[in-house]
Protein backbone atom coordinates (compact mmCIF):
# COMPACT_ATOMS: atom_id res chain seq x y z
CA UNK A 1 0.00 0.00 0.00
CA UNK A 2 0.91 3.76 -0.64
CA UNK A 3 1.31 5.86 2.30
CA UNK A 4 -1.48 8.36 0.75
CA UNK A 5 -3.74 4.87 1.14
CA UNK A 6 -2.08 4.56 4.56
CA UNK A 7 -3.06 7.49 5.90
CA UNK A 8 -6.23 7.28 5.21
CA UNK A 9 -7.01 4.14 7.43
CA UNK A 10 -7.61 4.06 11.17
CA UNK A 11 -5.62 2.91 14.04
CA UNK A 12 -7.46 -0.25 14.59
CA UNK A 13 -6.75 -1.11 10.17
CA UNK A 14 -3.33 0.15 10.45
CA UNK A 15 -2.58 -2.67 13.30
CA UNK A 16 -4.05 -5.07 11.05
CA UNK A 17 -1.64 -4.00 8.51
CA UNK A 18 1.04 -4.25 10.65
CA UNK A 19 0.20 -7.81 11.74
CA UNK A 20 -0.47 -8.88 8.28
CA UNK A 21 2.92 -7.27 7.22
CA UNK A 22 4.87 -8.82 9.50
CA UNK A 23 3.41 -12.32 9.48
CA UNK A 24 4.29 -11.92 5.33
CA UNK A 25 7.99 -10.69 6.34
CA UNK A 26 8.37 -13.99 8.61
CA UNK A 27 7.16 -16.37 6.20
CA UNK A 28 9.77 -14.96 3.61
CA UNK A 29 12.30 -15.02 5.82
CA UNK A 30 11.76 -18.74 6.69
CA UNK A 31 11.59 -18.95 2.42
CA UNK A 32 14.83 -17.56 2.21
CA UNK A 33 16.32 -19.68 4.98
CA UNK A 34 15.13 -22.80 3.19
CA UNK A 35 16.70 -21.54 -0.15
CA UNK A 36 12.86 -21.40 -1.86
CA UNK A 37 12.69 -17.37 -2.00
CA UNK A 38 12.86 -16.74 -5.48
CA UNK A 39 13.20 -13.09 -5.33
CA UNK A 40 14.90 -11.36 -2.36
CA UNK A 41 13.83 -7.78 -3.54
CA UNK A 42 10.69 -9.14 -1.79
CA UNK A 43 12.32 -9.14 1.37
CA UNK A 44 13.32 -5.68 1.12
CA UNK A 45 9.75 -4.70 0.25
CA UNK A 46 8.57 -6.22 3.09
CA UNK A 47 10.53 -4.57 5.37
CA UNK A 48 9.95 -1.11 4.16
CA UNK A 49 6.27 -1.60 4.31
CA UNK A 50 6.64 -2.34 8.08
CA UNK A 51 8.38 0.83 8.36
CA UNK A 52 6.05 2.61 6.31
CA UNK A 53 3.03 1.39 8.29
CA UNK A 54 5.18 2.53 11.61
CA UNK A 55 5.85 5.96 10.22
CA UNK A 56 1.97 6.76 10.20
CA UNK A 57 1.44 4.95 13.61
CA UNK A 58 3.83 7.29 14.83
CA UNK A 59 2.85 10.37 12.99
CA UNK A 60 -0.82 10.02 13.97
CA UNK A 61 0.36 9.56 17.57
CA UNK A 62 2.28 12.30 17.67
CA UNK A 63 -0.59 14.36 16.15
CA UNK A 64 -3.06 13.48 19.08
CA UNK A 65 -0.39 14.71 21.70
CA UNK A 66 -0.75 17.78 20.05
Amino acid sequence: MKSKELRELTGEELAGQLATAREELFKLRMQAATGQLEKPVQLRAARREIARILSIMNESKQEERK
